[in-house]
């Protein structure tokens, strides 16, 4: 068992899918089964169940899941003590409040801890708006959405800005659609027994994608709220169904048993700058790495 074996299951069991898996890593999607299943038959277990292309960990995978995260953060921790040079400055990372919320605790407070010379400016705000910072040099990076391709069939200038910048996949997330308490599983918009679907921002690719889904039922209007809470809270009322990712709504501890349907699943990318890659960025590049594989709650290592 080697670095790259634990680097190879910690993408997998983030990605769910070796062919995802395979291409956040830069490898072909054989070697990295491959490299998997030596994994397993040098710990003697099986560590994903496998189900067609989807890849869910076993209660052993699961396991051994915390290990590796701490494997691999030791390993960081390794490389950055011996290196003569520290890197300094500002970094400007913009992000989802949802990632903010789910994903990022562990890593910004190893971030800090391992690099307390940078001074992290943290922006939180929709996607699109994100995109936009990062490429008018407002922000050096930021954590987004990756908008589904039918997204950005329909929205030309929004490819034209994406295309112009470098994306990273780092977390993948279920979109959900939280109905009100009692209500009947759903196939389609058209068996929504609401008013209206809760979400954010206009720039938000979550709302986006389910004002896409919705578009089946003319009756359905958006609610624009200003937080996850303010959602759940309208969901609460009988009245709208919300939008939100699992790994946020896991978060809440919501204490009403409220349906859920999925709408999608979603890359979070690392978007920045071609050709422009500070040290500052280079070492949340490398903390952020660590990161990936790990739940909703982020345990520091």
């Amino acid at each position: 068992m080697d670095l790259s074996s634990i680097e190879i299951f910690l993408a997998v069991a983030s990605e769910r899918s070796v062919t995802r898996a395979a291409k956040a890593l830069g490898r072909v999607p054989s070697n990295v089964t491959t490299r998997t299943q030596q994994l397993e038959d040098y710990l003697g277990v099986l560590l994903f169940s496998r189900d067609g292309k989807k890849m869910t960990l076993t209660k052993e995978g699961e396991t051994f899941l915390i290990y590796a995260n701490r494997l691999a953060a030791l390993a960081l921790e390794a490389r950055q003590a011996v290196r003569p040079l520290r890197p300094s400055g500002t970094l400007r990372l913009g992000t989802m409040e949802s990632t903010a919320a789910s994903r990022l605790p562990a890593a910004l407070s190893q971030f800090n801890q391992m690099w307390p010379d940078i001074s992290l400016q943290l922006t939180l705000g929709a996607s699109r708006d994100l995109a936009r910072d990062v490429l008018l040099d407002v922000l050096d990076c930021a954590l987004i959405a990756w908008p589904p391709k039918a997204m950005l069939d329909e929205d030309a200038g929004l490819d034209a800005e994406l295309e112009q910048l470098e994306a990273e996949p780092v977390f993948v997330e279920d979109l959900l659609l939280v109905l009100p308490s009692g209500h009947p599983s759903i196939r389609s918009a058209a068996d929504l027994r609401v008013r209206s679907i809760a979400a954010l921002e206009p720039g938000c690719t979550y709302r986006r994608i389910a004002e896409g889904w919705a578009r089946k039922s003319s009756a359905l209007q958006t609610t624009e709220l200003g937080s996850y809470h303010a959602i759940l809270a309208s969901v609460a009322t009988g009245n709208a169904a919300g939008v939100m990712p699992k790994s946020v709504l896991d978060l809440m501890h919501w204490p009403m048993p409220s349906p859920t349907h999925q709408l999608a699943t979603v890359d979070t990318v690392l978007i920045y700058r071609k050709n422009d890659r500070p040290s500052a960025f280079n070492a949340f590049h490398e903390v952020l790495g660590t990161a990936k594989g790990r739940g909703p709650r982020l345990m520091m290592t």
